[in-house]
């Protein structure tokens, strides 16, 4: 069940804080209406690699999807045009 709670509550911070832990959230409302959630730094690290592994993959499918498509250059026009 959502920790929802109104954002007058943080006028006693600690006792709010206490009541977020990981996958445990803490939702704010301003008359009414969702502001703020409170995540625990570890979530917010793993949600943060979740993204960036995301990311990663789709950008990974770009390029697969590029060389399927496209194909490759040979490695001597590659060197050429680097200058190697």
């Amino acid at each position: 069940m959502p920790n929802i709670k109104p954002i007058s509550d943080l006028r006693n911070y600690s006792n709010v804080v206490k009541e977020v832990s990981y996958g445990n959230p803490v939702y704010l409302t301003k008359n009414g209406h969702g502001t703020i959630a409170m995540i625990s730094m570890e979530e917010l690290d793993d949600l943060n690699r979740q993204v960036a592994l995301l990311k990663f993959k789709y950008e990974m499918e770009k390029a697969e999807k590029s060389v399927r498509e496209e194909g490759t250059v040979p490695a001597e026009d590659l060197y050429k045009e680097l200058g190697i």
